[in-house]
């Protein structure tokens, strides 16, 4: 009787040393994303090494060249010598400084506010539906493309001068003021009158806001009787604080900065650069002076950074209040 030899069964697809079913796990596949993921980032920062670039040579190293030189005696043509705080206690014992720090502060009051109530204005009447609407809004948007110009500061100089057209309105109506650029009195409210003329910007985004509104508020508001103003105040103000918020910001960022318009329209009247008697002196045209007229590039420095350091500081007061004034819908803030 032989013997019988029992051959287990075989494993179709299986052995021992077999992979599984769905095949095997390639060593090389994470190898292979992780240099198409390097060849990506490469490509990413040569596109973005012309701004990193820029960046660092025309913005970040100015920036910290300036610091250095805030704490320097600089003339442009010497090598800087350290001072310390000399520039700092020079610069607030300077009654042309005080001088430039108010004009400044009445220029940002002023004109801030009255360029923002200009273009809430207009807005609300572009918000209505009527025939022209899209000329209507490119033709009010434009004096906000050209403003910043420096032609547009010249012809605004010479609409403004001595015998000019509004000299010779004011005559009309009997007053003999003069033009507003020879009279140190007149001549920042020349500068006031450019920058609401320039309300466009700040319009556009108003209206964007005031599209927004649900009509189902106002309609309601109807029924109750509201009238207009109560209609605005209660209704119109709080659903577009958010985009006014954004504007005075923008806006008042905007004022501290003014200087081309400055330097230009006061530029030569009575014998100054920043008009007659210091009439047009803001902030940024005093620091030119010192630094491009009296080459004292060091003082212009601490200037610059004490400017930069009080915007910021007006830029956080204003985020500060935004929560007792400004309302947002819940969960976009």
């Amino acid at each position: 009787m032989g013997t019988t030899v029992t051959h287990a069964p075989a494993m179709e697809g299986l052995s021992q040393d077999s992979e599984p079913r769905h095949g095997p796990v390639k060593p090389g596949r994470p190898a292979a994303l992780t240099r198409r993921r390097r060849r990506e980032n490469l490509a990413g920062y040569l596109f973005m090494s012309p701004w990193i670039a820029g960046f660092l040579l025309l913005t970040a190293g100015p920036m910290i060249a300036s610091l250095y030189f805030a704490f320097t005696d600089y003339n442009l043509f010497d090598a800087p010598r350290w001072i310390g705080l000399d520039n700092f206690s020079e610069m607030f014992g300077d009654p042309r400084w005080r001088h430039s720090v108010q004009v400044t502060l009445w220029y940002v009051a002023v004109g801030t506010p009255l360029k923002l109530i200009a273009a809430l204005g207009v807005a609300l009447l572009l918000a209505q539906s009527r025939r022209g609407q899209a000329f209507y809004r490119a033709a009010f948007y434009a004096p906000s493309l050209i403003g910043a110009s420096v032609s547009v500061a010249i012809v605004w100089k010479a609409i403004f001068s001595d015998d000019a057209i509004v000299d010779r309105t004011q005559k009309i109506l009997g007053i003999d003021a003069g033009g507003w650029t020879g009279d140190p009195d007149m001549i920042i409210y020349s500068l006031v009158a450019l920058t609401v003329w320039q309300f466009g910007a700040p319009m556009v985004i108003f209206l964007a806001g005031l599209k927004q509104v649900p009509r189902e508020l106002y309609e309601a508001a109807e029924v109750d009787g509201a009238g207009t103003l109560r209609r605005f105040w209660n209704i119109t103000l709080p659903m577009i604080s958010p985009v006014l918020f954004f504007n005075v910001l923008l806006e008042t960022i905007h004022s501290f900065q003014i200087f081309s318009s400055a330097y230009i329209v006061g530029g030569g009247a009575g014998g100054n650069a920043c008009g007659p008697a210091d009439g047009s002196m803001v902030y940024t045209c005093y620091l030119y002076v010192q630094g491009f007229e009296n080459s004292r590039m060091g003082l212009a420095s601490a200037m610059a950074w004490l400017l930069l350091v009080s915007v910021a500081l007006v830029t956080a007061v204003l985020f500060w209040s935004q929560k007792r004034w400004v309302h947002y819908e819940e969960g976009a803030r």
